[in-house]
């Protein structure tokens, strides 16, 4: 189960028990200073407002993020705990993803983060409804326009040859690796964007199961649109007592020039 599932389940659940409790008396005519309660019904009358707060902002506002891995290298780094604008493209049901009030749509560049199953992924949006998208030969063309891109340095990931380049996805410039020895055949690798969908794919362009290998997003999978990072972990970096990347504390995620 979701911790979203999670808070909506407890919301409702002491929710109910404190109105079943609040009629009850009513009916009853109970004196509320006198009569004693039982400790389910106290515990839920403390709870509710803190499972409703946090639903509330979870659902409407904000929700924090952990990145799990390298897909989206080098802008985001495994360990980065991002804060996610759940309002950027409507306010949304939780559980559902219903948009009850629309306020914008995904543009390309953004960074979204979308329910694919059972899972929470991160992507950087590049194709819209309507969209003609070719991925070929390790080069994006939109509409049949080739995505510039210019390589400005050459490391190492994962042990492998690296070459990090800026590209130029429309109004959005930012950085994408590429690993030159790693070559794969996409199922969705030219293709139109249906209506409501969107293309996605990570930053880290030979190691990310995005819409080239799952398809196409779709409006209702959206939970929101990723802004900052709050928190930068580096479990691998063993010299360090508490290994925290402070200088990523704070920042757009959209001024990242590289993986400093």
């Amino acid at each position: 189960m979701r911790f979203e599932e999670i808070i909506v389940f407890f919301t409702v659940l002491t929710g109910a028990i404190c109105l079943v409790n609040f009629l009850y008396r009513k009916i009853k005519h109970k004196n509320k200073s006198t009569a004693k309660q039982m400790w389910i019904i106290e515990a839920s009358k403390s709870f509710f407002p803190v499972f409703l707060i946090v639903l509330l902002l979870r659902s409407f506002f904000f929700e924090p993020f952990r990145i799990p891995s390298g897909s989206m290298k080098p802008t985001l780094l495994e360990g980065d705990f991002i804060v996610v604008n759940k309002y950027a493209y409507g306010l949304r049901l939780p559980i559902t993803g219903e948009t009850l009030i629309p306020i914008g749509k995904p543009k390309v560049g953004d960074i979204i983060v979308f329910r694919d199953k059972d899972k929470d992924l991160i992507k950087r949006v590049i194709g819209l409804p309507g969209d003609y998208v070719r991925y070929a030969d390790k080069q994006l063309y939109i509409n049949d326009k080739i995505i510039p891109n210019t390589v400005v340095n050459v490391t190492q990931d994962r042990g492998m040859y690296t070459v990090m380049s800026t590209e130029n996805l429309g109004d959005v410039v930012h950085n994408i690796y590429e690993y030159p020895q790693i070559f794969r055949r996409y199922a969705f690798a030219d293709v139109i964007v249906p209506p409501n969908c969107y293309f996605v794919m990570g930053d880290n362009r030979s190691n990310s199961d995005d819409s080239r290998v799952r398809g196409f997003i779709t409006d209702k999978q959206i939970v929101g649109k990723a802004v900052a990072t709050w928190m930068s972990w580096d479990s691998e970096n063993d010299s360090e007592m508490i290994p925290i990347r402070w200088s990523r504390i704070g920042k757009s995620i959209y001024k990242y020039s590289d993986a400093s």
